[in-house]
């Protein structure tokens, strides 16, 4: 774990954390043993996870750069993670330095990291909140004062919501955040999914998230689509994560989207 000084006091180590171990199949740096152990074990099963991280971290910046070209110059990113390459401020601030960016994640190393990276960054921030709490994300202090609601938002849901498996309360939660979104808004996901994925695979890798700080549950296409109720899904709807508008034939992971075991979508509010 690199800058072990600005690590908080608070952080848990009795179980792996999934924002860490995402950081670690992305070839970061910000993790632990706990982490890579159970991140290792997570691959020893399922060696495609690497892959499934890389594609769904670009599939961020093409649904970031998308947003962007329809006139989108604000961003909220629940589940945001560990900092990393192709951070949604970089991406956006790359087209408009005036855009605003609002990382939130409940993992207490996430956001003193995030906090570390933009403390010279105009119009971003980071704010350590639970997504299953969304009235507490939307009123927050520093999430009111930068992001006007009564505008366009994007809100970025990147490999967060196969960590809340109960669709009542995913819906619940998007439900929320939907009444506060203004028309023109785009709802971003990513998500997990056993589709195309052997069954016993499947649960080995549910035993071992199950391990976790938060365990996890993947979505079917049909699932996932729900999901997006109240907001008009944007061409080419629900698809693996590779093909969601590739830039290029050679895209990772386009010639076997499947075994990327990550979903994609993006949704616009009427």
């Amino acid at each position: 774990m690199t800058n072990p000084d600005n690590t908080p006091n608070n952080v848990s180590m009795d179980r792996p954390n999934v924002a860490r171990m995402y950081d670690y199949f992305l070839g970061g740096s910000h993790n632990f043993i706990i982490d890579r152990k159970a991140a290792e074990h997570v691959l020893s099963v399922y060696p495609e996870a690497i892959l499934g991280a890389k594609v769904n971290r670009a599939f961020l910046g093409r649904a970031v750069s998308y947003a962007l070209e329809q006139g989108v110059d604000q961003f909220l990113d629940i589940g945001s993670g560990i900092p990393t390459a192709g951070n949604v401020h970089e991406i956006v601030h790359t087209i408009n330095p005036e855009a605003r960016v609002v990382y939130v994640d409940n993992d207490p190393i996430a956001v003193a990291q995030s906090k570390q990276l933009l403390t010279n960054v105009p119009h971003t921030e980071a704010v350590l909140a639970d997504a299953r709490q969304p009235q507490d994300i939307l009123e927050h202090p520093a999430v009111t004062n930068l992001l006007d609601f009564d505008r366009p938002v994007a809100v970025l849901m990147i490999a967060l919501l196969h960590f809340i498996p109960e669709d009542d309360e995913a819906k619940n939660i998007i439900k929320s955040i939907r009444n506060v979104l203004s028309s023109g808004s785009y709802l971003v996901i990513s998500h997990g999914t056993s589709e195309h994925v052997p069954p016993d695979v499947i649960e080995k890798v549910a035993k071992l998230y199950a391990m976790s700080n938060s365990p996890a549950g993947g979505r079917t296409k049909t699932e996932l689509t729900s999901l997006f109720t109240g907001f008009n899904l944007i061409e080419p709807h629900i698809v693996f994560a590779p093909e969601w508008r590739p830039t290029s034939p050679d895209d990772l992971g386009l010639d076997d989207s499947h075994r990327t075991a990550m979903l994609a979508g993006v949704g616009r509010k009427p």
